[in-house]
């Protein structure tokens, strides 16, 4: 049958074998994401904004100065906070996602490029 450009029995066994421990490791990755907390601040300082690595917002601090600043400067603070916080969630999605497949290696012809 490989004459037909089919993979062996082996290689699908193993295919399988990888994709069902890529499924139990996303699951994983799943709960450790739920359970950070990752912090994004404003360049002053004044506004501060967590969200868990699935990007949940978790909860948000204002300074009383930034209050006190008024509604646009309390608005831009927020932005800025909450843009870095999500930066960071991106980025350590990005990264534990390519851990999690970087060593997926199937040898199917018209998978791997």
């Amino acid at each position: 049958m490989a004459g037909f450009g089919l993979p062996n029995f082996g290689q699908l066994t193993e295919a399988f074998k990888k994709a069902q421990q890529i499924q139990k490791d996303a699951q994983k990755l799943q709960q450790e994401l739920d359970s950070m907390e990752l912090e994004g601040t404003s360049k002053n300082g004044y506004a501060s904004v967590w969200l868990s690595g699935n990007q949940q917002p978790l909860r948000v601090r204002l300074s009383q100065e930034l209050l006190a600043a008024g509604p646009e400067a309390t608005e831009n603070a927020i932005l800025e906070a909450l843009k870095e916080a999500y930066g960071h969630s991106t980025s350590i999605m990005k990264e534990r996602m390519e851990d999690l497949t970087g060593g997926l290696n199937l040898n199917l012809p018209g998978i791997n490029s």
